[in-house]
């Protein structure tokens, strides 16, 4: 009998505790409902009445019960946020900070990078036309990208400008530049060759310089130049004697 009563009183006292657990979860729910979501942030692509209407079905849940994690991670899916941070306000209040993603680069048709050489793919990427675009083998953004800036910089101190950069499956590399010019490049020394290639641009004139079509530097000791078909032809004696001159 002793163990009955024993038994009966843990049933009770089961009992008792699922009415008090219930009776705070309703309290949680209605007591200390989430009545503010303040978003945060400088945005320019990013849409805060989309970020509104991902948030709305994570935040009916009151103030203490809120997965602040799964808040965090349903804003970071968005394609323009890079970062998230996200916590609760007393008393009923939940603050968010976005941080917008900052493109620096395309990477193929679709994608576009940061500056940390993450990609990230939004909805149309056309306003982006004039970021360089970048192409090369997966998980290499990152190198693909610190290359280009030293391309970028190396152009930028001869007036010139970079359109494409490409490393191909054979790791070959194609360089497009802001006036039309393709370089070709081999899978050795590209950076040597191309160095050497910029040194003898001193030798032609804009004009020379922007008729060139394509340039074929997988030559070990020199390259080709195919001229576009506009390109006036150059006087070479003329050329070779106003360099004497000067």
């Amino acid at each position: 009998m002793r163990g009955s009563g024993i038994i009966a009183s843990a049933l009770i006292l089961i009992g008792i505790t699922w009415v008090v657990w219930s009776n705070l979860k309703n309290y949680e729910a209605h007591a200390t409902a989430i009545k503010y979501v303040r978003t945060e942030g400088v945005f320019q692509y990013i849409s805060k009445s989309e970020v509104k209407e991902i948030l709305l079905p994570l935040v009916k849940t009151g103030f203490f019960s809120a997965d602040i994690e799964a808040i965090k991670e349903a804003v970071e899916q968005m394609p323009w946020v890079d970062k998230v941070s996200v916590k609760r306000v007393w008393p009923d209040a939940i603050d968010i900070k976005v941080y917008e993603q900052a493109a620096v680069a395309r990477w193929g048709k679709i994608g576009l990078l940061n500056a940390r050489g993450e990609v990230f793919i939004p909805a149309n990427v056309d306003r982006f036309d004039h970021l360089p675009m970048l192409v090369g083998p997966s998980g290499q953004q990152q190198k693909v990208l610190e290359i280009m800036k030293g391309i970028s910089t190396t152009l930028a101190d001869r007036a010139l400008g970079l359109s494409e950069f490409v490393i191909d499956e054979r790791r070959s590399w194609r360089i497009l530049l802001s006036n039309g010019t393709e370089v070709l490049l081999g899978r050795k020394e590209q950076l040597k060759s191309f160095q050497r290639f910029l040194k003898t641009l001193q030798l032609f004139g804009p004009e020379q310089i922007d008729a060139m079509a394509k340039v074929d530097l997988r030559y070990p000791n020199g390259y080709t130049v195919l001229w576009k078909p506009e390109a006036k032809a150059i006087d070479w004696k003329k050329m070779a004697a106003e360099r004497r001159q000067s």
